[in-house]
């Protein structure tokens, strides 16, 4: 990755995990191109949680890719630790919304074989996996394939595969969309005892404000294609939160500062009142 410790806006005591700086992002279309990210510019703190909300076709996962090393954009520079991302690399762990797991692999094997393909030896990265898989809440499934799984525990799979890499940065697109509502509540709550243990800086992708403002230190919404910046809001409570958190003056307070770019959105208050009407049913201490 080029150094850009020329380029970076902020002191070098103050320098940012992951800076988008001027980043415009084209696809090409029949007849010409169309702009999907233009003029993003964002800044991601060591150990911060970020979200991007916004409609469909925004570039919230068009961003994510960039940053990844799947994509490059068409103008501007994406930097970590100032210096610019020209590929993936092993300091980014990528978690997509479906796992993605291979079917014939097990658990295990499924947690480990990035490792194992980079040439790290067994006696490395098996206690390693074993202690993950505890850690998201999977210890005696190792030897299960992904179809004896359900919807939430695939997901678990993808994301222990996803830090035993031992990331600087974890990237999520949208991981819980797909899930039912109740496995959705206990893998946010999962994610920030994660967050508390492994403090990786996370870029997560979400259609959910609620979920949005629950797990996050900022939010930032995006206006539709072309995708802007449109708003910025910071969360004040301390990390990790409880399901008490989405009845807050606070979550309320940034819930309502969304507006338009809730449209289409689930409501964050109908999560609040569900959360917490749920909270005893459904905790299974994630």
């Amino acid at each position: 990755m080029q150094d850009l410790n020329t380029i970076g806006r902020l002191s070098p005591g103050m320098r940012p995990k992951v800076s988008f700086q001027g980043v415009h992002k084209y696809f090409p279309v029949k007849g010409g191109r169309t702009l999907a990210l233009d003029q993003l510019d964002l800044d991601l703190m060591p150990a911060e949680i970020v979200s991007i909300v916004g409609p469909t076709g925004c570039g919230k996962s068009t961003a994510l890719n960039l940053l990844a090393g799947f994509d490059e954009p068409s103008e501007g520079v994406i930097a970590i630790d100032g210096k610019a991302v020209v590929a993936p690399g092993s300091d980014r762990g990528v978690v997509f919304q479906q796992p993605s797991l291979f079917p014939w692999l097990s658990v295990l094997d499924n947690v480990t074989l990035g490792v194992k393909c980079r040439g790290v030896s067994r006696q490395d990265y098996e206690p390693r996996a074993r202690q993950l898989l505890e850690e998201v809440g999977l210890n005696g499934f190792e030897r299960h394939y992904p179809y004896q799984l359900s919807g939430g525990m695939q997901q678990r799979v993808q994301i222990a595969r996803a830090l035993i890499s031992e990331p600087d940065i974890l990237l999520m697109d949208e991981p819980f969309g797909a899930l039912d509502y109740q496995t959705r509540l206990l893998m946010q709550k999962l994610l920030l005892r994660l967050w508390a243990h492994f403090k990786p800086t996370i870029l997560f992708i979400t259609h959910d404000v609620g979920e949005a403002v629950f797990i996050s230190d900022r939010v930032i919404a995006m206006t539709r294609r072309p995708g802007r910046v449109k708003r910025e809001v910071r969360v004040t409570t301390p990390k990790p939160r409880d399901y008490e958190f989405m009845g807050s003056s606070e979550f309320k307070t940034l819930e309502s500062r969304q507006g338009d770019v809730r449209a289409g959105l689930p409501a964050a208050a109908e999560v609040c009142r569900a959360a917490r009407s749920q909270f005893a049913l459904f905790d299974d201490g994630a």
